[in-house]
């Protein structure tokens, strides 16, 4: 690839190297994964005002503040909504190639997600109690899409597949469209996974929308899908009215490697996460120190050759890092440490390690397994947990678009049994309405 002669790469040597042997090394470590979101004075009060708008007047603010930021004339909101032939209109416009990839991706998707479709269950006790859950499908499901030129139909598969797997009764879309700009490959993903409806709105108005409903738009129960910082604190405010995915911070990876593989390989992967943005962390473990020479001359020389390299340098240079570890145990340890999103075990005998990681988003075994391949169509969801959050969260699925509800059918005798024990329990606690409730089950 020829390289732009407009604008000048910066030096990619400023990439951090680090020595895990080093007495200080784990509070450079520490320090080199910290991140905090900067609270944004103006962020947080145009978010404010937007969801007091929205949620007073309805359509006629997200109306307004999609002439306003979105620069779309429009005097009613069904001006906003694309019909079904649209969807399709734009999966026709598609080249055989890009139909036929995004219908692989999806059908592999979907394939890995209906494995993780939970059932309802209950068991019997001996005197006749029976206890168990009850899985049920959220009944409405908003899908925010970055719009415009930065668009992703991949995030249209990774979020509407498993909330159709899930049976989610109805999934509203909402992508903006500034200037009008619409993207096909966006609008043909729609199509291929049953989105039900789709309305060209974007930004915090859009999530107030979906969070507390509007004339044309209906209250959804849950919100899923990326966005911009507004996206991020209009989300962050409705929860509790409405649940949400998650708040996610900058992409990561992190690589083991044992110097088995190819450093040009390493190199582009890195550069895969720190390409999303500066902000985005790519740290490289690995107990050979020569291989790492090779990963940082490799970065040297591919660096002027991607046409975000200034994206891919500055995050290098400001949260990447290269670190020698004296043994992949120590790589494995600092791996649970770190808690990565994306985890590459780029080694000789992969599958022998995966039990020595406990905290990440998702692991990438041997190296045939690039990361951007889960970004895209291996199958299980790219939408993953971030800053350390792997070590408590999971990644996106069916799961999360299914509720959970407890059932409890106590027999007369388990009343009996059960009922003193409650007493005892709710006398302890002061709490004597509970005890007596139990207690009117009793025989005397």
């Amino acid at each position: 690839m020829t390289q732009p002669t407009d604008a000048p790469a910066m030096a990619s040597s400023s990439i951090r190297r680090l020595d895990a042997r080093a007495p200080d090394f784990l509070a450079t470590l520490d320090a080199l994964l910290a991140f905090e979101a900067e609270a944004d004075d103006r962020i947080d009060a145009a978010v404010s005002e937007i969801l007091r708008a929205v949620r007073s007047t309805g359509d006629a603010a997200v109306i307004e503040y999609t002439r306003r930021f979105d620069r779309l004339e429009v005097a009613a909101m069904v001006e906003l909504e694309l019909p079904k032939s649209a969807l399709q209109a734009a999966l026709a416009s598609l080249s055989v190639e890009q139909r036929e990839a995004l219908r692989i991706a999806a059908e592999r998707v979907r394939a890995y997600h209906e494995r993780q479709k939970g059932e309802s269950w209950e068991y019997t006790e001996a005197d006749g109690t029976r206890l168990g859950q009850k899985v049920t499908p959220l009944d409405r499901v908003g899908l925010y899409v970055p719009g415009g030129r930065a668009s992703y139909p991949s995030s249209v598969l990774m979020n509407a597949i498993p909330a159709k797997v899930a049976g989610v009764g109805e999934l509203i879309m909402v992508v903006p469209t500034p200037g009008g700009e619409k993207n096909p490959l966006v609008l043909a993903a729609a199509a291929i996974t049953g989105v039900d409806r789709v309305f060209t709105i974007g930004g915090a108005q859009a999530v107030a929308a979906l969070a507390y409903g509007t004339q044309t738009i209906p209250q959804v129960d849950k919100i899923v899908g990326p966005g911009n910082a507004f996206v991020a604190e209009a989300k962050r405010r409705v929860f509790g009215t409405v649940g949400i995915d998650m708040v996610a911070g900058p992409s990561e990876v992190l690589v083991i490697s044992d110097g088995s593989g190819h450093a040009d390989w390493v190199a582009m992967d890195l550069f895969a996460q720190a390409e999303h943005d500066e902000l985005a962390q790519s740290i490289l473990l690995c107990t050979d120190a020569g291989f790492i020479d090779a990963v940082h001359a490799a970065i040297d020389r591919l660096l002027p050759t991607m046409p975000r390299r200034d994206t891919i340098a500055k995050s290098l240079a400001n949260r990447g890092a290269l670190i020698h570890v004296d043994s992949l145990e120590q790589a494995c340890a600092l791996a649970n440490r770190i808690a990565p999103e994306h985890l590459e075990l780029a080694l000789e005998n992969a599958e022998d390690w995966i039990d020595h990681i406990r905290h990440a988003g998702a692991i990438f075994v041997g190296h045939w397994a690039v990361e951007a391949l889960g970004d895209y169509c291996a199958g299980p969801n790219h939408v993953l947990p971030t800053m350390r959050s792997a070590r408590f969260s999971s990644p996106l699925g069916t799961y999360d678009f299914q509720k959970r509800t407890s059932i409890v059918h106590i027999s007369e005798a388990g009343a009996q049994h059960l009922g003193r024990v409650a007493s005892i329990l709710a006398h302890g606690e002061g709490l004597q309405a509970h005890a007596r409730s139990a207690e009117m089950r009793l025989k005397v």
